[in-house]
């Protein structure tokens, strides 16, 4: 049986109970609330903590209103494979998804099973 990492104090019989003795001789810490668990993860934040970069979302560069119109023309009332929107239009699949959800927000676009969209009718 696998034993977990860090021991909890148990109250009932359970099979975890026969763990918990092999796991503090092992040198397991003792967990009753979730600060201890922050307590014992605290010192290795530094050491798994990537820099902090902003994010930078998909903009759609000059021009755009063509891709914009061109994308939206190909959608109709019948649901159409966002895959296929893609492959038609020939627009990067990040400008597809923010056309689509800027549709999405507007009230336009319906979502079906499958990963298809339509124009709500």
């Amino acid at each position: 049986m696998e034993c977990p990492k860090a021991a909890q104090p148990l109250f009932f019989f359970t099979e975890r109970l026969i763990c918990q003795p092999k796991l503090i001789r092992e040198g397991a810490t003792l967990v009753q609330s979730a600060a201890d668990v922050i307590e014992t993860i605290r010192p290795m934040a530094s050491r798994v903590a990537s820099p902090a970069s902003p994010f930078e979302g998909y903009r759609l560069e000059e021009g755009s209103d063509d891709e914009r119109d061109a994308i939206i023309a190909l959608l109709s009332a019948s649901p159409v494979p966002v895959d296929e929107l893609v492959r038609q239009s020939g627009a990067a699949p990040g400008a597809v998804q923010l056309v689509l959800l800027e549709l999405d927000l507007a009230g336009r676009l319906d979502r079906h099973a499958g990963g298809k969209v339509s124009l709500t009718a």
